[in-house]
């Protein structure tokens, strides 16, 4: 087993996904505080307080930490950092086009919304599907809502990541494209303000994790193949 460590982005680790909104709320945060301080002024005591809190949240709700990746052969990472809440055998007739594992993850506005591939491979295709915003953890979601879809290849192996917009979430940014060629860990979009992540296995790989478990993108394994030993 190898592990790889992971570089971060900026000195601030905010993900290069979400920088444009985060350094707009930094300039009107800077620019009210400023005001504040010469003026003193009510008004601008409070926008600059109001804008600071927002400015912290962003900072939360955007961070992306650098991680040390695991790599092991017959393994399969989380894509997302969240709460596991489907294991399944299910019909996919994307992508694989049989039966697979389905595995879907409840990401919080508390989580890290960078999402990670869950091993190597190269990018085969990419899919924004328009839907409604429903809440992310009724099950309904996973078909209707607005979503996004990577379908990655590995040798006999082809996987299928699935981002899901939720009520809040209204943002989905995939960062790959068809033809990248993938380390397993790296970053692959995110979904701005949480929402939910599926992956979808061949069935010859058996899950590690069960509904409940908390996972983290790149470190989690969740499913092995049982053809390995």
């Amino acid at each position: 087993m190898a592990n790889k460590k992971d570089t971060p982005r900026s000195s601030i680790t905010i993900a290069k996904e979400a920088r444009r909104e985060f350094t707009i709320v930094s300039l009107l945060t800077l620019s009210a505080l400023i005001a504040a301080l010469i003026l003193r002024q009510t008004f601008w005591v409070s926008l600059a307080t109001l804008l600071g809190i927002v400015w912290v949240g962003l900072a939360l709700f955007f961070r992306d930490p650098a991680r040390t990746i695991p790599r092991e052969d017959g393994l399969y990472y989380s894509p997302a950092d969240g709460k596991v809440v489907v294991v399944e055998r299910v019909n996919e007739p994307i992508f694989l086009q049989r039966e697979a594992l389905r595995i879907a993850i409840f990401m919080s506005i508390a989580d890290v919304h960078v999402n990670r591939t869950p091993g190597k491979g190269v990018v085969i295709f990419t899919r924004h599907v328009p839907g409604k915003f429903i809440q992310a953890f009724r099950p309904e979601a996973a078909l209707e809502n607005e979503h996004n879809l990577i379908g990655i290849e590995h040798g006999r192996d082809r996987i299928l990541i699935k981002q899901i917009a939720g009520i809040l979430a209204r943002r989905i940014v995939c960062s790959v494209r068809p033809d990248d060629e993938l380390e397993a860990g790296d970053r692959i979009g995110m979904i701005k303000f949480g929402s939910r992540v599926e992956l979808y296995l061949p069935t010859d790989y058996q899950a590690l994790i069960q509904p409940g478990d908390i996972v983290r993108a790149g470190i989690t394994p969740v499913a092995r193949n049982s053809n390995v030993d």
